[in-house]
């Protein structure tokens, strides 16, 4: 799966978690700062990511360096990469 590919479903996912357009989220959208999101809300984004993706649970420590779409996508890119 390419990058872009995943920026993709990530787009999708992160759209339909906030309630906004796809086409409103770019890889420099940040969680916290341009959504708003709290701490449950991140929860419930990283269970579509590991569900989405099918990589596994995202450890704590790991999800906490994901500020950006940009973060989540080059993470998932790893793990699938791996």
């Amino acid at each position: 799966m390419s990058n872009e590919e995943i920026f993709q479903t990530m787009r999708e996912l992160v759209a339909e978690q906030f309630a906004m357009e796809p086409v409103e989220v770019t890889m420099d959208t940040n969680f916290e700062e341009d959504l708003g999101a709290d701490s449950v809300d991140l929860v419930e984004l990283v269970m579509a990511m590991e569900e989405g993706f099918g990589v596994g649970e995202i450890q704590e420590d790991e999800l906490n360096s994901l500020k950006t779409v940009g973060d989540a996508v080059n993470y998932i890119a790893g793990k699938l990469n791996k």
